[in-house]
Order: structure tokens, then C-alpha cells, then sequence
């Protein structure tokens, strides 16, 4: 005789579609012990008719479910619980900074299938000349405009994507036992970076508009080794999403003039123009290297970025690119083309800003006063707190099966008393996310505030 479920079917708040409801709702009552290991889930059809709904959604919702290891399905015998699985290791994934999917197979295929009516075989059966072909580097540079960066085709280079411009422009600003300063929060990849470059790394404090004039003007009066330069982000900061304000661009300019340092500036969170916050590449084009990609923007597997080099270290920035990356993928400059020239860039664009704006909302809702708060664009959010505090977070939830990102991997010093906790809210589903945020936001009221001479 088969055995009755105990979980009482409902769908959760919200209107997204049914099996994102039916997913949210089980995950929710899984996740918080309302259904424990090896409970039966009601049969396929019964619970379809429960909640009046098609028996394809159930098996839909059951998919996902088994899929992030939160069921298991036995055959000839039903649907169980398989919490006790989903405690070895992370399930919902808010450590990965992508933009929301809201590229359609449909879209795709009329892409492809464009691509493939106009396709030019020269495009494929030769190198391109170091940088790129001109009418690609041409379509970035009004890309960028777009974006509020007024970049001059002569000085862009095509790379593979924001990270890979980074890398060229930290290798040719700093190189091995030079200096590179950086918000006290950054970027996990600038530290990776400055690292494999053997570039000494300097956190400079921040505050909500990010690095301070004062704390870098200190930082760069005590003797460091040279080369040196500045990387930060001034809009959406990662991991901290402080802004700059115009006057803050200008004084953290004037600083790195007065001191005559380069400056390395990722603007891939921009994702609209602001005439108030113009690029520090429109302020000091004499020293400030621009990195930028479509794969914040538009796609992640869209690995085209740009970096706009100084003048003088233009041909520098071509010896590096050579030795690194010849070329970017042929198709993946097709299908930069096809987007930018049929209008396909703008529409995701504005839809990744909608979705975007939909979910810190419901983090908002979810996190209250415990996240910062951000007036721009994005889709990450950050919970600043201690050190200790923000370990003792990220182990708590990867034990509901909730991955953040790492507090050490955005730490310039990773023995600050000050930290926080990043959560990326682009690439999970939206029933994932909603599961995933209601796990950190009880997990906020559960986990104690650290005391910072506790170890973990």
C-alpha cells in the first residue's frame, strides 16, 4: 500500500508561472524542515489536481527539484525527500556575478540563422590584424557610447572580455613587483590577477561612494614600489555597489595626477549612460586604461570586451594582447555584429535592467535594512559586516545549501576586521533566488554578530 505524503500542496506567492511557484513552495518547506528525509511527495497527478494545475508542471517542478538535489525519484514507488543529500554541498549558486537569462532560444536561432545568411568566410579563414577588424572595434566604441564612455576606435582593442582587459592593461601598468591599489573590498578577479602578475596588492579604504581621496592620497605618499596603479570600478562597485559622484571621479583624478599614476577602470556594471557620471577615462584619458564587456551587459557567453588604452601605451597594450590572445572568436564577433546592427543589443538590455531591478527589489523586500542600499542598476547586492561575522555566514548557508561568495575572496587585506557578504542574484531562477534569499535573511536573525577574537 502506497504511503499518504504529509506535505499539505500549495503554490507559493508571486506571478511567475506555476512550476516556479510549485518549486518555490517545496524548496521553502524542505529547506526549513516542515518536510523531513525520505517524506513522499504526492503523486504526480494527484497533485495536479490538488492545485488545478497540468500534470506536465508537476513533473516540471519535480525535475528542477531532483536536479538541485532537494528529491529523488525511485521508480515504481514515488518522489521522496533527499535533504540529507543537499547538505554535502551548495545548491543555489549566489556566488556567480551574471546577468539575469532573458535570451530566449528563439532569439538564438533568428540570430544564427541572420549570421548565416550574411556570413563572410574571409571572417574565418584568416587571423584578424592584432586588435581586431576596424568595423568590429568601430561597433564596440558605439557600443560604449551608449554607455556614456566616448571611446576612440584607434585606441580600443577587442578582447576576451572585461577580465582579459584588466589583465592587459595591470600588465603593461604595473607588471611583476609593481603596485596596484584597489578599493579594501574589490573584485575577486583583480586579486586573482595581481597575484598571477606578482603585483603587490593595496586595499585603500572606502566609504559609500567607494575609495576615499584622502585614504588613497595617504596610501600613495608612503613609498611603494613603481610601477604603480589604481583598478577600481566607480559604478556598481564590486562587491560593495558604492557609486562615485561626480566630485568623488574628479578629486580620486586629481589624486592619481598628483601622483602620477595610472589608472585601470571597469565600467562593466554601467549598464546605462548617466551624463552626471562621466567615465574616468573621459577625465584623465592620459592615464586611465577602460575596460568593458558585453557579458555583464548582454550575455556571458558573449566574451567580447574592449580596453581603451592611454596614447603612449597603446603599442605596449598590442605586445601584450599578442602574447596572450591573438584573436577573438570569429562568431562571437558575428554575433556581436548581428545584435548591435539589428537592434537585438538594446532590447536585451533594457530587459537585463528590468529583471535586474525586479530582483534587488525582492531583496530588498526579503533583506531590509541588512542590505545596502544602491540607487543604480545591477544585480548583485552586498551585506556589510565584520569579518568573522560574514565566515560565520557563508558557512551557515552552505549548510541549507546556499553558496555566497566567498568574504575572503573580496578581501585586498584578508585580516580586516571590516567585510561583507556578496550575493549575486542574476543567475539563479527566480523561485531559486526567493528560497535562497529567505534562508540568508533568517540566517541573519539566527547567526549571532561575531566577536572579532572568536575564531570560527
Amino acid at each position: 500500500m502506497r504511503l499518504t505524503s504529509p506535505w499539505t500542496p500549495r503554490l507559493a506567492e508571486g506571478s511567475t508561472s506555476p512550476s516556479d511557484r510549485l518549486v518555490a513552495a517545496l524548496a521553502e518547506d524542505i529547506l526549513e524542515g516542515r518536510l523531513g528525509t525520505g517524506d513522499r511527495l504526492p503523486a504526480h497527478r494527484d497533485l495536479a489536481d490538488s492545485l488545478g494545475i497540468g500534470v506536465g508542471t508537476v513533473t516540471k517542478a519535480y525535475g528542477i527539484l531532483e536536479r538541485r538535489e532537494l528529491v529523488r525519484s525511485v521508480k515504481g514507488s514515488g518522489t521522496f525527500v533527499a535533504l540529507a543529500q543537499t547538505r554535502r554541498g551548495p545548491l543555489i549558486d549566489l556566488s556567480r556575478n551574471a546577468p539575469p537569462a532573458v535570451m530566449s532560444e528563439r532569439v538564438l536561432a533568428r540570430t544564427l540563422m541572420a549570421i548565416a545568411k550574411r556570413i563572410d568566410a574571409g571572417l574565418f579563414n584568416d587571423y584578424p590584424p592584432l586588435g581586431g577588424h576596424d568595423e568590429h572595434r568601430r561597433l564596440l566604441a558605439r557600443w560604449f557610447a551608449k554607455l556614456g564612455m566616448d571611446a576612440d576606435p584607434r585606441r580600443l582593442v577587442l578582447t576576451g572580455g572585461a577580465h582579459h582587459a584588466v589583465s592587459l592593461a595591470l600588465s603593461v601598468a604595473c607588471g611583476p613587483n609593481g603596485t596596484l591599489f584597489t578599493e579594501a573590498q574589490t573584485y575577486p578577479g583583480a586579486i586573482a590577477l595581481a597575484r598571477h602578475h606578482r603585483t603587490r596588492l593595496i586595499g585603500v579604504e572606502i566609504d559609500g561612494e567607494g575609495v576615499t581621496p584622502e585614504a588613497l592620497d595617504r596610501a600613495l605618499s608612503v613609498r611603494h614600489a613603481r610601477p604603480a596603479a589604481l583598478y577600481v570600478t566607480p559604478t556598481m562597485q564590486n562587491p560593495t555597489t558604492a557609486t562615485m559622484g561626480r566630485a568623488r571621479r574628479e578629486a580620486i583624478v586629481a589624486v592619481c595626477r598628483t601622483h602620477d599614476i595610472a589608472i585601470i577602470e571597469d565600467d562593466v556594471y554601467t549598464l546605462t549612460a548617466d551624463a552626471n557620471l562621466s567615465p574616468l577615462a573621459m577625465l584623465a584619458p592620459e592615464r586611465t586604461f577602460y575596460a568593458n564587456s558585453m557579458s555583464k551587459t548582454l550575455n556571458p557567453t558573449l566574451r567580447i570586451g574592449g580596453l581603451v588604452a592611454p596614447d603612449p601605451m597603446y603599442s605596449q597594450i598590442e605586445a601584450a594582447l599578442q602574447a596572450t590572445a591573438i584573436m577573438v572568436s570569429p562568431l562571437s564577433c558575428a554575433v556581436m555584429e548581428q545584435w548591435l546592427v539589428d537592434g537585438t543589443a538594446e532590447v536585451v538590455s533594457r530587459a537585463i535592467q528590468d529583471e535586474s531591478d525586479r530582483r534587488v527589489a525582492l531583496a530588498r523586500s526579503m533583506l531590509g535594512e541588512v542590505m545596502r542600499e544602491t540607487s543604480h542598476h545591477g544585480y548583485h547586492v552586498w551585506l556589510p559586516m565584520p569579518r568573522l561575522e560574514a565566515q560565520r555566514l557563508e558557512h551557515a548557508a552552505s549548510a541549507l545549501g546556499v553558496m555566497v561568495t566567498p568574504p575572503s575572496s573580496t578581501a585586498a587585506d584578508p585580516e580586516a576586521i571590516e567585510g561583507g557578504v556578496r550575493l549575486c542574484l542574476g543567475a539563479p531562477s527566480m523561485a531559486e533566488l526567493s528560497t535562497a534569499l529567505s534562508a540568508i535573511a533568517r540566517l541573519r536573525i539566527e547567526v549571532p554578530v561575531a566577536d572579532s577574537r572568536l575564531a570560527l
